[in-house]
């Protein structure tokens, strides 16, 4: 009986060790895929990325080759760390700091040690690779720069974090990544797909040859080529003009919502962020957080718009029926509301009507005209949201939804807003308690771009396009919906034609009559905005800002733009012979008004901006 369980026994455990090894074996596949990854080394093999060219085919980024030394931890075997640091230039603590983060992310997977060698740096190490088990060279693409200008536009390069790499199984650790401007939006088109090859080893860790014969590699495809709708040389014109000032210029062609321009002052070169000084340089432009160069102003910066935004007003009045072309209000060097207080304007010649309300920027008359537009209802609430809902129709108050990385809604008050402001019902506020939104003062905020494509609505006489960056794929021309559809404002086409005139005519005899452009007729608007900020928890005036916005020409428009330079004192001073110059610059290739030119080449604004807390455009209106 004993005998008989002896063999039972012996049967049993042999059964159960067959079973278990038929499992493993053939049916539990678990295992494949480390055994492979200790037989098979894959090497990635990138693709160039995209280049990108402005509108009228100029290249302005392309590639140059980049070298990194990879690390595969489970590779390595013991070298002369002295030798090695001494190649790289590191120190001994720089290598072990970056061999330990590489083993945390991955034994087996390759991370970047060193990244972006030189030439010459490349050269020399490669002849030593074979001392340094582990290590190999990986070779890969740079960003090369045929300009100076728009790094604001263009972004820049850097290599994925964890996050993106835990996110995204495209990337690896060491792989570079499209960071702001059309590198970051338009990452995913010009990166390119990366090829593959899966490299055989034998059992002493030698490579022997492509992985069945190559059949599983694939070759890379490279990035696709951008043409992108800025004009480089009214950028660069656009920047040399900023020189020495702070603000933010777009211009945009009204007919199909193209940004010719975007100009952010100060700004820097964009090699800056190209190579192994990279980290440096980007680490001294964040912290200088007095000029802000990093700081987008044409998309970020909210700023109030100042008369500009008499010419909305004007409109909106003549869409709620409030007020006709032909009826005139008095100035007394300004308008006087509630218990004494004023609104206060310069001198002009009155009464006036719309068109030379415009021309000569009557703060009287826009006073008028606002409080028609509210007094219209029952309430100020009906009549302040009817006139922001009109506003909503330009884009103001919210994101535009173009195709740029960043950007902000700026404000439009509601009724809500002053409710809150005023603790209503407890205290009933009235027109005139909100009558600065008249001259483009008081609560509201607008953001360079946002002005900019309201002027192309005007010029538009009521539509406009989403303003965008992109223009053509590998050259076919892009069709999404959101930038080839028109939005339409809710002011009837025929309400713009006296709001124009009046344009045009504060450069035949209005507050720019003195910046005209020979041979082009231009409409625009001066602007100067009060510029606040608090110090010590006290409410304190600085310098105003200079603000400008045209199109031209009046009657087939190429170009609407609209100028912002912080602390510029008023309109006309920086801001309208900028855009002057830009317009002209555009349109006929050169410049006629050298006497413009000269002068704001020689103006600088670094004296202003050197004052306490001036040219913070985040502290603007608070």
């Amino acid at each position: 009986m004993r005998r008989i369980l002896l063999y039972i026994i012996i049967i049993t455990s042999g059964l159960i060790f067959v079973a278990r090894l038929f499992y493993l074996q053939i049916l539990d596949d678990s295992f494949v895929g480390l055994s492979e990854n200790n037989a098979i080394k894959v090497v990635y093999d990138y693709p160039q990325r995209g280049f990108i060219f402005d509108r009228n085919g100029k290249l302005l980024v392309s590639n140059q080759p980049s070298y990194d030394v990879m690390v595969i931890p489970r590779n390595l075997k013991p070298f002369d760390t002295t030798e090695f640091c001494k190649i790289l230039n590191l120190t001994p603590e720089q290598l072990v700091t970056r061999l330990d983060k590489a083993k945390i992310y991955s034994p087996r997977l390759p991370s970047v040690v060193v990244p972006q060698l030189t030439k010459s740096e490349y050269a020399y190490l490669q002849e030593k690779m074979r001392k340094y088990e582990g290590f190999y060279i990986q070779k890969r693409s740079l960003r090369d720069y045929y300009t100076e200008h728009g790094a604001n536009i263009l972004g820049y390069i850097t290599e994925v974090n964890q996050r993106i790499v835990n996110e995204n199984p495209y990337y690896i650790s060491g792989d570079l990544i499209g960071r702001q401007g059309v590198e970051g939006y338009y990452e995913e088109l010009l990166r390119g797909v990366k090829g593959v090859k899966y490299i055989q080893k034998d059992r002493f860790n030698r490579d022997i040859g492509p992985y069945k014969d190559g059949i599983y590699d694939t070759l890379p495809k490279k990035g696709k080529d951008l043409t992108i709708t800025i004009d480089a040389e009214l950028q660069k014109y656009g920047e040399m003009l900023m020189k020495n000032k702070r603000g933010g210029i777009i211009a945009i062609e009204p007919a199909s919502g193209e940004i010719l321009a975007m100009v952010t002052a100060p700004n820097y070169d964009p090699a800056q962020l190209v190579g192994r000084k990279r980290s440096e340089n980007f680490t001294k432009l964040w912290l200088d957080s007095i000029s802000r160069p990093l700081y987008d102003r044409a998309l970020l910066a909210e700023y109030p718009p100042g008369s500009p935004f008499k010419t909305i007003n004007a409109l909106i009045a003549l869409q709620e029926g409030v007020v006709t072309t032909q009826d005139r209000f008095s100035c007394q060097q300004g308008y006087y509301y509630g218990r004494g207080r004023k609104l206060g304007c310069h001198a002009h010649p009155g009464p006036l009507s719309m068109i030379p309300g415009i021309a000569h920027s009557c703060n009287a008359y826009f006073a008028n005209v606002y409080r028609r537009i509210v007094e219209k209802y029952p309430t100020p609430q009906e009549g302040v949201d009817t006139w922001a809902n009109h506003l909503k129709s330009f884009g103001l108050g919210g994101y535009l939804g173009s195709d740029l990385s960043t950007g902000r809604p700026g404000k439009i008050p509601t009724s809500e807003y002053y409710d809150n402001i005023y603790n209503y019902p407890t205290y009933k506020w009235f027109s005139t308690a909100t009558i600065s939104n008249a001259i483009g003062q008081g609560e509201v905020l607008m953001t360079p771009i946002q002005l900019a494509n309201m002027t192309a609505a005007i010029a538009n006489k009521g539509w406009y396009y989403t303003p965008h960056i992109l223009k053509e794929v590998d050259g076919n021309p892009i069709k999404k919906p959101e930038f080839t559809e028109k939005k339409y404002t809710t002011i009837e086409a025929r309400h713009f034609e006296p709001v124009i005139e009046g344009m045009h005519q504060v450069y035949k005899s209005g507050t720019a009559s003195a910046l005209g452009v020979p041979g082009i007729e231009i409409a625009g608007k001066t602007g100067t905005a009060e510029n606040f900020t608090k110090i010590d928890g006290k409410r304190v005036q600085l310098t105003d800002h200079s603000i400008f916005i045209a199109f031209a020409p009046v009657d087939d428009p190429k170009i609407a733009l609209a100028v912002f330079v912080e602390n510029g004192y008023w309109g006309g001073r920086y801001a309208g012979r900028i855009a002057g110059l830009l317009i002209e610059k555009y349109l006929k290739g050169e410049i006629t008004r050298k006497d413009m030119e000269d002068w704001i080449m020689t103006h600088s604004l670094e004296d202003e901006y050197a004052k306490p807390y001036s040219g913070q455009p985040f502290k603007i209106n608070q």
